[in-house]
Order: structure tokens, then C-alpha cells, then sequence
């Protein structure tokens, strides 16, 4: 299983960017998408969740910003961000949580990051 992920770069603050992650290898279904962002010196932290259900989850610091969304059909989880600030600079990742796939499950699966810089 291989997450791919696309749609950082640099933009200015109060802009916007578009992340997308595709997930592929035979898979079945997936539990849970989510995007988590690691800044320069910081912990990796949850960004924003979504089940196969649609459930949201998101952290305090992006909600009425940011915007997650998934296709189902496509394995791939989107995610919107509008307003941006110079404090989301980050490198994003996708991660993939409880993967059925023909074969096997799989727990935990991360893309490879996209960096997305705000400039001020």
C-alpha cells in the first residue's frame, strides 16, 4: 500500500492550496484518512480526519479554515485549506489508518509529506 501525496508549495498569507493523497495497492477498503503537518523543530500533529463515514475530526487551530474530504471510490483524501497563515508552514502529511486490501491489513500508513510554506 502507497499513499501519494500532491498540491503543496508556496503561497501568501490569507491564500489558498489544495492537498491531495492518492492511496493504491489492491485495497479494499480504508478505515480512516486523515492529513497531520510536522513544522521545523515541532512534533508531527493532527491536522484533520475522515472516516469512511464521514465522521470529521479536526484540530482547534484549523477549524473553520481548513476543509477535509475524501472519494471513497478513488482512495484519495483532499484537503482544502483557505486563510492560510504564516503558522501553517509546514510539511503535510497523509496517513491511511486500517487498510483492507485483498491481501492484508494494514495499519498506519503514511505518504511521503508535501511542504507547504505561507509566507507573511
Amino acid at each position: 500500500v502507497q499513499l501519494q501525496a500532491s498540491g503543496g508549495g508556496l503561497v501568501q498569507a490569507g491564500g489558498s492550496l489544495r492537498l491531495s493523497c492518492a492511496a493504491s495497492g489492491s485495497i479494499r477498503s480504508i478505515d480512516v484518512m486523515g492529513w497531520y503537518r510536522q513544522a521545523p523543530g515541532k512534533q508531527r500533529e493532527l491536522v484533520a480526519t475522515i472516516t469512511s463515514g464521514g465522521s470529521i475530526n479536526y484540530a482547534d487551530s484549523v477549524k473553520g479554515r481548513f476543509t477535509i474530504s475524501r472519494d471513497n471510490a478513488k482512495n484519495t483524501v483532499y484537503l482544502q485549506m483557505n486563510s492560510l497563515k504564516p503558522e501553517d508552514t509546514a510539511v503535510y502529511y497523509c496517513n491511511a489508518d486500517l487498510v483492507r486490501t485483498y491481501w492484508r491489513n494494514y495499519k498506519d500508513r503514511w505518504g511521503q509529506g508535501t511542504l507547504v510554506t505561507v509566507s507573511s
